[in-house]
């Protein structure tokens, strides 16, 4: 099999939650590249710093403030992607939140804020991008990064809801993919599932400030955000008649 990303030089992708962790790391990846990567998040200040630091590179970043969890924020920016830059060919589905919260006695706002990024979010900004993909015959690609909490119920206190989110993203992957084939359509849909990375998310999901979480998830090994944008390129690299549907990748010595 041969890897090259040479079809993908000067295509349109987007990298949803780019302002920090996975989703900068994917960014600045794709950017070296050679793609037109829009960052979209709440944070845009932060993908313009980093779009600073890649201007020699062979692509380029641009920056779109949006919140994945309101819908008329996502149409708007693909809009704006569509109007000033093209079509898009390539999605990340990057933007992923937890919730320190229980299903006994929870709190129901933040299970909705746990949905509305992780499931609803991603589900809008994938037919968003399909519909630009498939009115522009473009043989594009999806990548949903999943976790592999979307695989298994780990015994991890305070997450209840997270885990179910992305069970529901392992399940949209393979709804999405007969979607596509049904349409005899050759848009790639991939699940990425990576264990415990190195980033911002637990800090940023208001989990670090309990004790029994911070425990556990400071004595786990962990990914580097590199190692999830080293496998994103990984995937695009693939030949087009090749469709990696899922990976899952792990910290080695992870022992949950």
């Amino acid at each position: 099999m041969v890897l090259s990303m040479e079809r993908w030089c000067g295509k349109i992708a987007v990298v949803t939650g780019a302002s920090a962790g996975c989703g900068a790391a994917i960014a600045e990846a794709l950017v070296k590249e050679g793609l037109q990567v829009v960052g979209l998040a709440r944070r845009k200040e932060r993908i313009d710093e980093l779009s600073q630091k890649l201007l020699r590179c062979k692509g380029k970043l641009h920056s779109y403030k949006c919140d994945m969890t309101i819908e008329s924020d996502i149409i708007a920016a693909f809009k704006w992607i569509k109007d000033t830059l093209g079509p898009v060919s390539v999605l990340v589905n990057n933007a992923g939140v937890s919730q320190p919260n229980t299903l006994i006695g929870g709190n129901t706002e933040m299970w909705k804020k746990v949905l509305d990024t992780n499931v609803l979010g991603l589900t809008i900004a994938t037919r968003e991008a399909i519909d630009q993909m498939t009115s522009n015959k473009i043989d594009g690609h999806v990548i949903h990064i999943n976790s592999i909490l979307g695989h298994y119920v780990a015994h991890v206190p305070q997450v209840n809801m997270y885990s179910a989110s992305k069970f529901a993203v392992t399940a949209l992957t393979e709804t999405l993919r007969q979607e596509l084939v049904t349409l005899n359509s050759k848009i790639r849909v991939t699940s990425l599932s990576p264990g415990p990375v190195d980033t911002e998310f637990a800090s940023s999901s208001n989990l670090t400030n309990h004790e029994e979480w911070a425990k556990l998830y400071n004595a786990m090994p962990k990914l580097n955000s590199e190692d999830v944008a080293d496998a994103v390129v990984y995937i695009l690299s693939t030949p087009p008649h090749v469709q990696i549907q899922e990976i899952m990748m792990r910290p080695l010595g992870e022992p949950v």
